[in-house]
C-alpha cells in the first residue's frame, strides 16, 4: 500500500493508539485526534511522529473546522478511523437516561459528525476509506450493557447506509466489529452505574465479576487488530463489516443461528399478515 494519511480519533489509547503506531511503522502519515492537552502530551511522548489535533467529538459544531484545518496543514486525508468511544455498564432500570445520552453523544453522534466532515471531501475526490469502529456489541447483546450495545447497533446500521451511499463515489466504508481485546475498555475507561436494585444481583453480579477478572487478560491483541486494519484498508473490495477476534466470530455465529431458528419457528405468523 502506498503512503497514505490517516485521521484517527481517540488516538491516545486502545485501538486508536495501536492503529496509529502500526500506520506510522508502515510509513503512513497519522493525524491523531485527542480530547485534551494532557492526552496530546501523552501521545506525543509515545509517538512523536504523530500530528496531533485537539478534537472532542461531542463538540459537533467545531468538527468541520478542525477537519478543514487538519487537511490544510497536513494534506488530504485518505483513511478515517472513527475510533473514539467508550463503554457503559449498568442494568437498564438502574441507569439514568443522561448516561445513555452521553453514551450516544460520543459513540454515535460524535462518530457521525466526524464522518460527515469527511464525506464531502471524500466524495469530491472520489476516494477515501472510512472505518467505523463498532463492536461485536453492535451485532450481539449482553445483559448490563444496553446503552453501549444500543449505541453500537446504531453505528452499525448507519455504517451500512453510509457504505451504500458512498459506494458510487469510490469511497469505502467498513464497520470494524472487535470482540474482547486487551484495551482499557473494561477498565478505567468504562463508566459504571452504581448498583441499587437487589433483584438483579443474581443475573448481573457474576457478569460484572467476570469482566473485572478478565480485564487485561482478554484473548485479543490490539497490535494484531492494528495489523488487520492496515490489511483491510489496503483492500480494493473491503467487507461491509469485519469481525475481529474468535470470540466475536463465535458469538455472532451463535446469534445468527438463533435468529434463523426464530424466523423459522414464527414463519407462519409472519406470513399471515400479507393481504
Amino acid at each position: 500500500m502506498s503512503e497514505q494519511t490517516f485521521f484517527i480519533t481517540g488516538a491516545n489509547s486502545g485501538f486508536g493508539f495501536a492503529i496509529a503506531q502500526a500506520a506510522l511503522a508502515a510509513r503512513h502519515r497519522v493525524i491523531g485526534a485527542v480530547r485534551s492537552q494532557t492526552a496530546r502530551a501523552s501521545l506525543l511522548e509515545r509517538l512523536p511522529d504523530v500530528c496531533v489535533v485537539l478534537c472532542d467529538v461531542t463538540e459537533f459544531d467545531r468538527i468541520p473546522a478542525i477537519v478543514a484545518q487538519a487537511e490544510a496543514d497536513h494534506g488530504p486525508v485518505d483513511v478515517l478511523i472513527n475510533n473514539a468511544g467508550y463503554g457503559h455498564e449498568g442494568i437498564l432500570e438502574e441507569s439514568p437516561l443522561d448516561e445513555m445520552h452521553h453514551q450516544f453523544d460520543v459513540n454515535v453522534f460524535g462518530a457521525v459528525a466526524v464522518a460527515k466532515a469527511f464525506l464531502p471531501r471524500f466524495r469530491e475526490r472520489r476516494s477515501g476509506f472510512i472505518v467505523n469502529v463498532t463492536s461485536m456489541g453492535g451485532l450481539i447483546t449482553m445483559p448490563g450493557i444496553a446503552y453501549y450495545c444500543g449505541s453500537k447497533f446504531a453505528l452499525q446500521g448507519i455504517s451500512e447506509v453510509m457504505r451504500a451511499e458512498m459506494a458510487p463515489f469510490g469511497v469505502h466504508v467498513t464497520a470494524l466489529c472487535p470482540g474482547s481485546f486487551r484495551t482499557d475498555w473494561a477498565g478505567r475507561s468504562m463508566v459504571r452505574t452504581e448498583r441499587s436494585i437487589g433483584d438483579y444481583d443474581t443475573l448481573f453480579d457474576p457478569i460484572r465479576a467476570v469482566r473485572h477478572e478478565k480485564d487485561g487478560k482478554q484473548l485479543g491483541d490490539p497490535a494484531k487488530l492494528a495489523a488487520a486494519v492496515l490489511q483491510l484498508v489496503a483492500s480494493d473490495a473491503p467487507p461491509p463489516q469485519l469481525l475481529l477476534g474468535s470470540d466475536a466470530l463465535r458469538l455472532v455465529r451463535e446469534r445468527i443461528s438463533r435468529l434463523e431458528r426464530e424466523i423459522a419457528d414464527w414463519e407462519e405468523l409472519t406470513r399471515s399478515t400479507d393481504g
